[in-house]
């Protein structure tokens, strides 16, 4: 992800070659420019005649860090832009994230004095030698990181070093690291200090602000919320997903940090509204089958299943409703004779309320289905002229193959011409045609060979 004023894709850790923002006055939709970023509504609204612009800016360091400067020069700065801030020792390198009174509600919201004399300054705009020497700074960070985690391990140190950054003006590292339980690094700071001749600082964080700072895509399928927009981070406990009738995997339940997920506390407060109109579970129903026992509870349908202990397998769906009546019956010493009213299936089966209007086609319906291939059928040849006086087979020149029905001549209509077609005797088949064929009776009528067409038997060919 990335805007018009990051071209790497980074977000505004790599600066261009150009200390100029994006110019979105906080506005912008893509969310590239910067981890945490908060929407400037107040950006584009002027303020009451006579009053000053808010002299404190936030600006945003490498990853999620955020401090707040004054900026004791008034310096017109609009969000994304490259600044040099006071730093303990020397200056550092940041990107302005928030300006103007949003910064005081930001404050208020941290429980922080605007009016507080610790507040550092702000400095100047960046310089191009600022940013040379700052891109040189960053690029140093990623192997700093693996020759201390090499020296951690040399030394025995039970410690987990998951980032480095550096400041703007090469003067000093800081170290951030996660570890179970107390560890003495004295001696790692000095041979980190000998290796890599600046400042050392160690900072130490939990799981949740490393996953915060690292980065990285949820199980839903998005970015982190500890990466982008979640800025405190609540105890979430196991209680939080039995209340949502959760499976209790801790494969399941488990951030990419190894604790619980955060986004098990967002829908918590909607669940335990809607559990409080429901008994409790633990609650025994007498009826007079015997007495059931719990299974699970679907709280948006109101509904409870119950078991019997000699039919485990079956649940049995009760409204809150009916629970509460049968607690209620029990209490008067009445046993209800089952826990529903009236015997109803266990699971209906809803049949779908619309009608198939258009229908559904197959995907194969354009497709040519072959019939099966009859290999012994053999394709019958087209027979040439026949001489006269030959007897054609029945329907031979007739090419849609009718059938020819023998009209017998009638002796009392004088003025009819006789029917002299001959007989349909044309065969079925072609086995039927070569039987026809060899059989010398039928071949009474033809010729012999060496005749011509029309001539007699006698007659010889000249």
């Amino acid at each position: 992800m990335g805007c018009s004023g990051c071209s790497t894709g980074r977000g505004c850790d790599t600066v261009s070659s150009t200390p100029a923002g994006c110019k979105n006055n906080g506005s912008c939709g893509t969310g590239g420019c910067n981890k945490l970023n908060v929407f400037d509504w107040l950006a584009n609204m002027e303020l009451p005649g006579g009053q000053a612009p808010f002299d404190i800016v936030e600006v945003r360091f490498k990853n999620s860090r955020k401090e707040f400067f004054r900026n004791v020069n008034n310096l017109p700065l609009i969000a994304g832009e490259a600044v040099a801030v006071e730093a303990s020792p020397g200056h550092d390198m940041g990107t302005v994230s928030l300006t103007g009174e949003l910064v005081r509600l930001q404050m208020k919201k941290k429980s922080m004095d605007p009016a507080a004399t610790d507040i550092r300054k702000l400095y100047r705009k960046a310089r191009q030698n600022d940013i040379d020497k700052w891109k040189e700074a960053q690029q140093l960070e990623n192997n700093t990181m693996y020759k201390a985690r090499t020296i951690a391990v040399r030394l025995g140190l039970n410690m987990k070093i998951s980032d480095v950054e550096y400041q703007g003006d090469k003067t000093k590292a800081i170290f951030y690291y996660t570890a179970e339980e107390r560890v003495d690094f004295r001696e790692l700071i000095k041979i980190l200090a000998e290796e890599f001749r600046v400042r050392i600082e160690m900072r130490q964080i939990g799981a949740r602000q490393e996953a915060s700072r690292l980065g990285g895509i949820g199980s839903c399928g998005r970015e982190l919320c500890c990466s982008t927009w979640l800025t405190d981070f609540r105890s979430v406990t196991i209680g939080a997903a039995r209340y949502q009738q959760l499976s209790l995997n801790p494969l399941k339940l488990a951030g990419q940090c190894g604790k619980l997920k955060c986004c098990l506390n967002y829908e918590l407060d909607s669940y335990l509204d809607a559990l409080k109109d429901f008994p409790e579970t633990d609650t025994k129903l007498e009826t007079e089958k015997g007495i059931p026992f719990h299974q699970k509870t679907d709280i948006f349908r109101r509904i409870i299943f119950y078991s019997f202990r000699d039919e485990p397998d079956v649940f049995i769906p009760v409204p809150v409703q009916r629970v509460k009546e049968i607690i209620a019956m029990n209490k008067e010493g009445k046993k209800p004779a089952t826990l529903l009213i009236h015997k109803d299936p266990v699971f209906e089966k809803k049949e779908p309320d619309f009608e198939n209007v258009v229908g559904q086609d197959s995907l194969t319906r354009f497709d040519k289905k072959k019939g099966p291939r009859n290999n012994n059928k053999k394709r019958r040849k087209p027979q040439g002229p026949r001489p006269e006086g030959e007897n054609k087979p029945a329907g031979a020149g007739n090419q849609q193959g009718r059938r020819q029905e023998v009209r017998p001549q009638n002796p009392d209509n004088k003025n009819k011409a006789p029917d002299n077609r001959p007989p349909n005797n044309r065969p079925q088949n072609n086995r039927q045609q070569g039987k026809l064929n060899n059989n010398p009776r039928n071949n009474r009528n033809r010729p012999p060979r060496g005749t011509l067409p029309g001539a007699g038997a006698g007659d010889k060919k000249e």
